[in-house]
């Protein structure tokens, strides 16, 4: 689980602050705030740990079918006006909430920080930080492409050279590590504590793929779900069809959350005479309907749902707008869903979101102790001039906001009293009449 982020110079942000991420961290705001680059940030270093090439500092996208996004260049990044020396950086805390993995490392948590510049039309890391308990492994940036190893507060580096150049943005290459003697084994820990934290970061954009009336499984199970929903029904197809009673239960889970959202009653998988193809049926109220025939909103949530109940304990799911082409209660249950998977799972949710619904829900669960404001962060993101500013929303133990922003969901409390006005005049001029 991530317990904090901040970025400094990168896209819309001069410095966010260390900023709080809780089980459930809802981000909320205007367009083009500034959201999405919070999300952003986290997914540009997991596209960079997952580079075949381990030599590369930071992989900004574009040439592997697996990126996330295509960052552009190294000024596509970095804020717009930002001072010399021309610099952006991504940090990072973590800790383990999977209880069942707790034994199988030395490291439980830490921090992660990293600063990149560019040379030569080359985005290469300036300063990069692991930081376990009392130990801190620093790889330092010298003249042309020398690197200084150092540990702690040691006023000496242990080594320098070329050869020292960190891996992917999170880790000391072989011959730092054994620099590093006795604690070379803890450096590298660290550095897998890491790559897992941001492996285990699935998202969901909010441009997802239309249904198919009919689907091929090729009797496997995917890692994750793709950003645009692919390979949901590939998960759902493994759950249905496998024999493994553990993987059986994820279609009557999904199910269980389209019956509460009133979208669906359950979901059927069935195969058409012995073809090796298969539908997915949608029953609502006593009728049965192919998956391509039902509501756009059905599809589009599935990868929403399915993604939450697919990913292993301890993992972090980043969801932009995850209520499109929901009907009002649907968006408000999917507070609920966050709450139950954060709490029985352990999984972490990141949600960007523009849903009213969905946040007044979670506000009457926090009001209903079923969660509190310790285990949901809301923040509020807007542009005030070239900057993205960020407001943690103050929630009561009642779920009340003291600090609303202005216009938060629109004027409501305006529009009630315009139609207060407009009423009243109406009943002047009958009673005129």
């Amino acid at each position: 689980m991530l317990t904090s982020l901040q970025l400094i110079q990168f896209k819309a942000w001069q410095d966010t602050g260390t900023i709080a991420l809780e089980p459930v961290t809802m981000l909320l705001g205007t367009n083009s705030s500034g959201k999405s680059s919070l999300i952003q940030s986290l997914l540009l270093l997991k596209q960079t740990v997952q580079s075949p090439d381990r030599t590369t500092h930071l992989n900004l996208g574009g040439n592997e079918a697996s990126d996330f996004f295509n960052f552009g260049s190294f000024s596509d990044v970095l804020k717009r006006g930002a001072p010399s020396p021309h610099e952006f950086s991504i940090a990072f805390t973590f800790r383990n909430t999977d209880p069942s993995s707790q034994t199988h490392s030395r490291v439980h948590s830490g921090r992660f920080s990293c600063s990149y510049q560019t040379v030569k039309g080359n985005t290469v890391i300036r300063k990069m930080v692991l930081a376990t308990g009392k130990h801190c492994f620093q790889a330092i940036r010298r003249e042309k492409e020398n690197y200084a190893i150092l540990v702690n507060d040691e006023p000496r580096p242990r080594a320098k050279g070329c050869h020292l150049a960190p891996e992917r943005s999170i880790a000391f290459p072989a011959e730092a590590i054994a620099t590093l003697g006795n604690e070379g084994a803890l450096a590298e820990d660290l550095s897998l504590a890491i790559r897992r934290t941001l492996e285990n970061i699935s998202y969901l954009g909010p441009l997802r793929r239309k249904p198919e009336r009919d689907y091929v499984w090729n009797n496997t199970t995917p890692g994750q779900i793709e950003s645009d929903g692919h390979r949901t029904i590939d998960i759902l197809l493994a759950s249905a069809l496998s024999r493994n009673q553990e993987q059986h239960l994820l279609l009557n889970e999904v199910s269980f959350w389209l019956n509460r959202m009133k979208v669906a009653d359950r979901l059927e998988i069935k195969q058409p005479g012995r073809s090796g193809r298969y539908e997915i049926l949608v029953h609502k109220d006593g009728i049965i309907s192919n998956l391509r025939d039902v509501g756009i909103g059905v599809s589009l949530v599935l990868p929403v749902l399915t993604a939450a109940c697919f990913a292993p304990p301890g993992s972090t799911v980043i969801l932009e707008e995850p209520e499109v082409h929901l009907h009002p209660l649907a968006q408000a249950v999917l507070a609920e869903f966050f709450v139950a998977q954060s709490r029985s799972r352990h999984i972490q949710f990141i949600v960007e979101t523009h849903s009213e619904h969905l946040f007044r829900r979670m506000q009457t669960l926090i009001a209903r102790k079923e969660t509190s404001a310790e285990q949901v962060a809301m923040f509020f993101v807007e542009r005030e001039a070239n900057n993205a500013v960020l407001r943690k929303l103050e929630v009561d133990t009642f779920g009340r906001v003291s600090n609303w922003p202005e216009y938060f969901f629109g004027d409501a409390l305006g529009e009630t009293r315009e139609q207060a006005r407009l009423m009243h005049i109406h009943h002047q001029e009958q009673h005129r009449k």
